[in-house]
Formats: structure tokens, C-alpha cells, sequence
């Protein structure tokens, strides 16, 4: 027997129906076919679901964006965070983050997988890279040599910047994919490396090929 509409889950919050999503994906092994299966099946009212999410798309993009904004708020917790340079701000994001992405691999795999078509697959990540250019941006925003350089092409670009970093994430996130080391030590050691190296290569890198990355961006219109 169904549950009536009063023993269905009200007043959801989106944290909750994350969650329930994410539960039925690993025990269905499939996404839902419907909003009102899927609904009927995990006993909430369809109004609570579209409360939260207009389609089963937006809600794969928020699982990714709840990924990030719970590494945000692990890393504030640390009181020593404000005092970070900016690459050890990152290299935080990043540690943090796919400590978080560990705890669900399951899900994360299943996710990534699912379709044939790679583009297909990475569509859920829409949120996501908006919210770590937006983090990325904001940390040379805040740089202060930056925004004091007196010649403006040999300030740098928060847009390059943000776009290194999104390229660094995906680098990593299929690196770590693919990790079958205990602990995922080789992920730590491939997140430590890369963006050492993104660090300081953008911190060198002569003012040609700087603009050139910036025409070759904006031409393919990844901005």
C-alpha cells in the first residue's frame, strides 16, 4: 500500500532530497524514469520535489554544487584559513574536496558513467564550475599585487586564472577516478604537484603566452 499524501516527507530541504536522490541512484543502480515514480517511490509529494528542483537535471547539478559549498564550509572552519596564501587556498579546496567526493564515490562513479557520451556525463558539472571559477576569481580579485599593477596587460587575468583551475579540477577528478591506491595517496600527491606547478608556471609565464591562452579561451568560447 502507497502512503497517503499525509505520511509523505513534507517541507523537504534541499540537503534532504540530495540525499534521497543520491539514495535511490546506488540502490536502483539507475537514475528515475519520472519525477512522479520517483516521488511515489521515496514518498514524497511531487510539489515538495519541485519546491527544490525543476527536473532531475537541476538535481544532478545540485548534488555537485552541495559537494562544494560543504568543502567551503570545511574549510572555513578552519581559523587559520583567512591567513592562506591563495595556493594553499587551493590546494585545500581541492584536498578537501575529494575527501568529500571519497565519501561518495559510489555515487560519483555511478554519475560519471552512466552515459556513453562523455559531454553527457559532465553536464551535471555546470554548477559546480561556475561556483570554483567564482572561487578561483575571487582569489585574484583579493590579491592585492595584483590589483596594483600599473600596466594593465601585466596584471592577471581572473578569467585564465579561474579556467586553470576548472582544467585543474577536471585533470584531477578523472586522475582520481582512476586511483586504485590505498587511501587515494596518489590523488593527494597528483592534487599537491599540479597545482604547484599551475602556481608556478602562472605566476612565470611570459606575458605572450599569457595573452595568447587568454585569444586561444575566448576564441573557443569556454568562457
Amino acid at each position: 500500500m502507497t502512503a497517503t499524501s499525509t505520511e509523505k516527507k513534507e517541507n523537504l530541504t534541499p540537503d534532504q532530497l540530495v540525499a534521497i536522490y543520491m539514495d535511490y541512484v546506488l540502490e536502483n543502480e539507475k537514475t528515475p524514469s519520472s519525477v512522479y515514480k520517483f516521488c511515489k517511490e521515496v514518498e514524497i509529494n511531487e510539489e515538495e520535489f519541485y519546491k527544490i528542483s525543476g527536473s532531475f537535471e537541476s538535481l544532478q547539478q545540485q548534488v555537485w554544487n552541495s559537494f562544494f559549498t560543504n568543502t567551503v564550509e570545511v574549510m572555513q572552519k578552519d581559523e587559520h584559513y583567512d591567513g592562506f596564501t591563495h595556493r594553499n587556498k587551493v590546494l585545500t579546496l581541492f584536498f578537501t574536496f575529494f575527501e568529500i567526493l571519497t565519501l561518495n564515490r559510489s555515487y560519483v562513479l555511478f554519475s560519471l558513467k552512466e552515459h556513453k557520451n562523455v559531454l553527457k556525463n559532465l553536464d551535471q558539472l555546470k554548477g559546480l564550475r561556475r561556483y570554483m571559477k567564482a572561487f578561483a576569481k575571487e582569489l585574484v580579485d583579493d590579491q592585492g599585487t595584483n590589483a596594483s599593477k600599473k600596466i594593465k596587460f601585466l596584471k592577471k587575468s581572473p578569467e585564465i586564472f579561474s579556467e586553470g583551475i576548472w582544467m585543474q579540477y577536471l585533470f584531477l577528478l578523472k586522475f582520481w577516478m582512476d586511483d586504485s591506491s590505498a587511501g587515494f595517496e596518489k590523488t593527494d600527491i597528483a592534487v599537491e604537484k599540479s597545482v604547484n606547478t599551475f602556481f608556478d608556471v602562472f605566476d612565470n609565464t611570459p606575458l605572450n603566452s599569457v595573452v595568447d591562452f587568454g585569444k586561444f579561451l575566448w576564441k573557443e568560447k569556454i568562457a
